[in-house]
């Protein structure tokens, strides 16, 4: 008798991957179940539209600014609806920083929260000895070692949302952002973007770590989504992002599990869900197979933190404290249109108000009032 199968999609690096397909061999059969994974680029997992992706599969794993979307086109099932609130409620609890709570939108939950990451800071060992912790420190370090930005896709405006938050500017109830902080954010940002900047301006973040890790001429990014499979190849080291006067300032990243409406769900996918959230898949399989686990109690092991040369102690303090990016039925175009006029508006020297009214303009355009962030 054949086992029920499940066709899922994620992102075609080894952190989103890896673990998902080792588990689906090793651990699903024994469940009473077989999943079939596929993946796509880092650009499709960024910006694909959810609802084309629920009608060809059961799982998908997807970032929290894909809520909205996914909610406004009914196509996915909420965690209510296939777990008890004690087991959603004890793994609120056991997630580190706001992981679970970014997959909460209109009264549910829409994932589980596979992965955890937030933008931190990457630098090079052989050439910095102790980041700077600082954006005053950051500027001043640009004088004389090579520092990127993280600028491609929709990263720019990701980073500068992360130095807003450094800089205390809490979203206003009528605008993406505070216009005073604003025009702070993009002094650092433009004072940043220099011939490193440009010259990796269309690098993903991936991107970015391969160069750093192979020797290109890059000392420090002071904002990049953190891969752990960098931290145990020596070269590259990860520390909190930046500190502006409101403290460290992060954008969350990460990764869900979420389940399409057309997946007929059975107790063996439930366990196999269950299992990937538990103590034995995040503390011990997931970081064996090159994953980035999303319970605090991985985080803060000793083992898993040596194993991978101290990624976790050393960014665990900015992923506590990541903010949520918007998650409306709109993010994902406003996050593309702001980041394209940001990046744009960076290269070319533009002044702040400019590019600032532009991105103002497309918040409101792809966000209609009244309905939630």
């Amino acid at each position: 008798m054949s086992l029920p199968l499940y066709r899922g999609l994620t992102w075609d690096h080894p952190r989103g991957y890896r673990a998902l397909e080792a588990a689906a061999c090793a651990i699903a059969p024994g469940q009473g179940l077989t999943i079939a994974w596929d993946r796509h680029s880092l650009e499709g997992f960024e910006a694909a539209p959810i609802a084309e992706l629920a009608d060809r599969y059961d799982l998908i794993v997807l970032d929290h600014p894909h809520i909205g979307e996914a909610v406004a086109q009914d196509c996915l099932l909420p965690m209510e609806s296939l777990f008890d609130a004690t087991m959603l409620a004890e793994l609120e609890t056991a997630a580190i920083g706001r992981s679970l709570a970014s997959y909460h939108y209109a009264d549910a939950h829409w994932a589980l929260p596979l992965d955890a990451a937030t933008q931190v800071m990457a630098y090079a060992r052989d050439r910095i000895d102790r980041p700077p912790t600082t954006w005053d420190a950051v500027i001043d370090l640009a004088g004389s070692q090579p520092v990127a930005l993280s600028l491609a896709g929709p990263h720019a405006i990701l980073s500068f949302q992360s130095i807003v938050a450094a800089l205390g500017g809490a979203r206003p109830a009528d605008a993406f952002v505070d216009r005073r902080i604003g025009r702070e954010a993009y002094a650092i940002m433009a004072g940043l973007t220099g011939s490193t900047s440009r010259a990796f301006v269309a690098a993903n973040p991936i991107a970015l770590l391969e160069a750093m890790a192979t020797g290109e001429d890059i000392a420090l990014v002071p904002l990049i989504y953190g891969y752990v499979n960098y931290a145990a190849a020596g070269r590259v080291g990860f520390a909190d992002a930046p500190r502006g006067t409101a403290g460290i300032g992060s954008i969350l990243g990460g990764t869900g599990i979420a389940v399409s409406k057309r997946c007929a769900m059975t107790p063996a996918l439930k366990a196999h869900l269950l299992w990937l959230m538990g103590e034995e898949a995040q503390r011990q399989f997931i970081p064996a197979q090159d994953g980035q686990p999303s319970l605090r109690t991985a985080w803060a092991d000793p083992q898993v933190d040596a194993r991978w040369g101290g990624f976790y102690s050393g960014t665990r303090a900015t992923l506590e404290a990541a903010s949520l990016r918007p998650r409306h039925d709109g993010a994902i175009p406003f996050q593309t249109e702001a980041s394209n006029r940001l990046r744009a508006g960076l290269i070319d020297g533009d002044p702040a108000d400019p590019v600032l009214d532009a991105i103002e303009a497309a918040f409101h355009r792809h966000h209609r009032k009244g309905t939630p962030l």
